[in-house]
């Protein structure tokens, strides 16, 4: 079954599975299916994955439309957007906290591993729809999959299948390797 633990606001929203023994007992695992496996989410293809961390992104206030004629966001002048700028700075960010709730470590260590250097927390922030994750030695192994849609065959909803299951059985990650038709419209 799917379950939420809240963060701080009600916008830090992590998911997990629970799964029930047959001792009576529950637990709590780790879940990246994304809405995926939400029974209140509704699938559509042509919409994308909604934007979780827009709200997180456009209120640190950092960042500004790209150039003229070009999609996505920039830093504004002066300011950087890394998840490593905001913990050497002794930021706490939403997505830190994202992290910390799912690995079960506090948010200061969180912080303290990024501005060491000892850990990422990949956000780009032209892309608000990834749930945040964390990679270092202090923190839970992760896996990446690969998906792609070829110039022989398959389709954006073979390849979104394909994303699917690698994330109900444990992906943290996805790399696309598209090289066919259809790459922007896949990625989204």
């Amino acid at each position: 079954m799917k379950v939420y633990v809240s963060g701080s606001t009600s916008s830090v929203r992590v998911p997990g599975r629970e799964i029930a023994l047959t001792n009576g007992e529950r637990v709590r695992l780790y879940d990246t299916s994304g809405p995926y496996t939400d029974p209140d989410y509704t699938v559509d293809l042509k919409q994308g994955l909604p934007p979780l961390r827009q709200p997180w992104i456009l209120g640190r206030n950092d960042v500004e439309p790209g150039a003229a004629g070009r999609w996505g966001l920039r830093a504004r002048a002066g300011r950087r957007v890394t998840q490593m700028h905001y913990a050497r700075r002794g930021e706490i960010t939403p997505e830190m906290e994202f992290v910390a709730l799912r690995e079960g470590v506090s948010p200061e260590l969180v912080r303290d591993e990024i501005a060491r250097g000892r850990a990422i927390l990949p956000a780009n922030v032209n892309h608000p729809e990834t749930e945040p994750m964390i990679i270092g030695r202090r923190f839970l192994v992760k896996i990446n999959a690969n998906i792609g849609n070829s110039a022989v065959s398959s389709s954006i909803e073979e390849e979104v299948e394909k994303m699917t299951w690698a994330t109900r059985w444990g992906a943290d990650t996805i790399m696309d390797l598209s090289t066919g038709k259809n790459i922007h419209e896949t990625r989204e």
